[in-house]
């Protein structure tokens, strides 16, 4: 089961967000905004307390989205998986064995069929459908491409993230601490 049958995959904006979610329960966070000189010592921090980052590579401070930001991650730093727009990003972390997570953004018609363009080239290991909160949409994606889908964007409510899952979703993504703090919960009450 991908994620490990965590529902939620908190997105951490800054270092303090990264420091709470270090002794919480989930195994697998996404690193969406970081300096590039900070990478390092954030992976190995997460390291030392068992948990997967999937790097947002786009959003990296001081990182270009080309071939050599591509290596860097992948030889460098090295994290459990890479979230990205660009068709390099995909095929590298692929070729690293890096699980591969293609953002899309599902704005309209054509973004919807550029997007499959895309995936069909890259074919990544999951795919990001943003905004999360547009259910048919999942339900879509996931029925057209066969790869397992990832609710994000906008997703700030149980109820979001329960209709994500519900429309064939592995996952949601969230920046919400609200819901960092439900899931959290409800991951220690299933455990018991």
């Amino acid at each position: 089961m991908p994620f490990r049958h965590q529902k939620i995959l908190p997105a951490l904006r800054n270092f303090k967000q990264f420091e709470q979610l270090l002794n919480s329960p989930f195994e697998y966070i996404i690193l969406l905004e970081a300096h590039i000189g900070n990478l390092k010592n954030i992976m190995q921090e997460a390291n030392k307390y068992q948990k997967k980052v999937l790097v947002h590579a786009d959003l990296i401070q001081g990182l270009k989205n080309d071939d050599y930001a591509a290596d860097f991650i992948c030889n460098d730093i090295r994290p459990a998986g890479i979230i990205s727009t660009r068709s390099n990003m995909m095929t590298k972390a692929k070729s690293k064995k890096i699980i591969a997570i293609q953002r899309t953004f599902l704005l309209d018609t054509i973004a919807l069929e550029k997007s499959y363009q895309l995936i069909e080239r890259t074919k990544p290991d999951f795919i990001e459908v943003l905004p999360g909160v547009v259910p048919h949409l999942i339900k879509e994606v996931h029925s057209q491409t066969n790869i397992p889908v990832i609710g994000g964007g906008l997703i700030r409510t149980v109820e979001e993230v329960e209709a994500a899952l519900e429309a064939g979703a592995c996952a949601a993504t969230t920046s919400h601490r609200e819901l960092w703090d439900y899931y959290s919960t409800k991951n220690l009450e299933e455990k018991k």
